[in-house]
This record gives structure tokens, sequence and C-alpha cells, in this order.
């Protein structure tokens, strides 16, 4: 759980993490990842590939590096947090949070009563099977990251009252659905975006939670962290692949000799 706790207490200091999306459902591409040295990576089973056997493999592969793994899940629903939890995810990302009662009911579902709904399991690999399980059981809830998503005009609204929940960590902007939602389809430079971006980030500050977005394109770097973002990812797995494959591809197609 060192990893775990460590990840928690750098999001809390607001340093600034590094971070990367994998979404092919590949253990091999995950280590890889985790090698090179991000700071953590994100499994997405919203839109990526895989089941929950595949999910135990990427967090084994995740697990032998000094990367920590952050599991999106498709749906703010208990089951599915305890799920992944169970396996051994470092925290959890969840999609569209709108509400702070959303954002409450998801604080809920990462941690034991009596402080949440989490259900009780010993033998399984978040606790060592057991032989972790009592320290486990009582620290998780200091240790187990919880980040909520702001994709919608509404949760940029709510921004505010969202970041105050006790036990939001990180409101993360997931910025095509944001902008699909603002009206603004994948204009990532439109102002009614970045007023949103601004606004997210101040809503965090007020509360002394963590800003955090998936940049669009690495110059946006300075400029976020300027705003105050400080958990940041950039590209996939699947992204990394089509550019090289593209990249070597235009290298044969177009010869230039020697």
């Amino acid at each position: 759980m060192t990893a775990r706790k460590s990840l928690r207490s750098r999001i809390q200091s607001q340093e600034w993490l590094a971070g990367s999306f994998l979404n092919l459902g590949s253990s091999l591409s995950a280590e890889i990842a985790g090698q090179i040295g991000f700071d953590w990576l994100l499994l997405d089973f919203e839109h990526g590939a895989g089941s929950d056997e595949t999910l135990l493999h990427l967090l084994q592969a995740v697990a032998a590096t000094p990367a920590a793994a952050i599991v999106r899940i498709a749906a703010n629903e208990p089951a599915r947090f305890k799920r992944v939890l169970d396996l051994g995810a470092a925290g959890v990302m969840v999609p569209y949070v709108n509400t702070p009662d959303e954002a409450r009911a998801a604080v809920a579902a990462v941690r034991y009563p009596p402080h949440g709904v989490r259900g009780v399991s010993k033998f399984n690999r978040a606790a060592g099977f057991g032989e972790d399980f009592t320290r486990y059981f009582a620290h998780s809830s200091e240790e187990l990251v919880t980040i909520v998503q702001i994709e919608t005009a509404e949760a940029v609204e709510n921004a505010e009252r969202i970041a105050a929940v006790d036990g939001v960590d990180v409101l993360f902007i997931g910025p095509l659905d944001l902008s699909v939602n603002l009206g603004v389809p994948a204009q990532f430079d439109s102002p009614v975006l970045w007023e949103a971006i601004r606004k997210t980030a101040r809503a965090a500050k007020a509360s002394n939670k963590t800003a955090g977005i998936l940049l669009t394109q690495p110059a946006q770097a300075g400029t976020l962290k300027e705003l105050g973002f400080s958990f940041v990812a950039l590209g996939s797995d699947s992204g990394a692949v089509v550019s090289g494959l593209k990249q070597n591809l235009s290298a044969l197609r177009n010869p230039t000799g020697a």
C-alpha cells in the first residue's frame, strides 16, 4: 500500500503528477508505460478494451513498476467500485459526476462502513489475500484516491460544491466530453471550453483540492500548470501505437535515399 498512500499524499500536496491513459487492455503496454516513469496510469474501463480478467493482468503489470494504477469505471455504481478496488486499484476515476450528491455517492463507494458503503471482503488482492486485511481495512479510506470527472455544464456550475465534498481528491476534466456538452465539440481552443476549465480550477483551489485534466496537446502543459492543474495526463497507449506506426509507414512509403 506504500505506492497508494504516496500517490494520495502527492495529490493532496498538489505535486505535478504526470500520467497517461491505457485503453488497449494490454498488460505489456501497461508495463512499458509504468517502466518509462509516469507517476500514474489510468486503466480505462469506461471506453477502453478489456474485462475483469484483463484488469487483473493490468494491475499486476503496473504493480511491478513505480507507477500507481487508477481505474476509470463505466458508471457511478457501487458494485463497479467494489470490483476494481478489491483487485487492488490505487483509486477510482468516476465519469460524469454532475452534483455534490453524486460526488458523495462516489466517495461512499470507495470507503468501508461506517464511512461508506463498500462491501467488505478479507481474501482479495487489495488486502493481500487476508494477510494485510487488518491494516488495509483500517487505512484504505486514507490511502485510496477518489477522482470525479467534470464533463458537463451542470458539473462546471456545481464545481465548487463538488470540490467541497469531503473525500473528493481530484476534479478531473475530460475535455472531449466537456467540449461536446458545452456545444463546442472538439474545439479545444474555444473560449467557452477554457472558461469552464478555469472555473473548475478555481473551484478546486477554493476547497484545497487538486485539479486534473487530460491535455489535448503537449503545448498546453505550461498554461494548465499556471492555472493550477497538477494531476495531468497526456496521450494513451493506443494513440502512441497509432502515431508510431504512422511514422514508420510514412518513412517506408516515402524513402529519401542516401
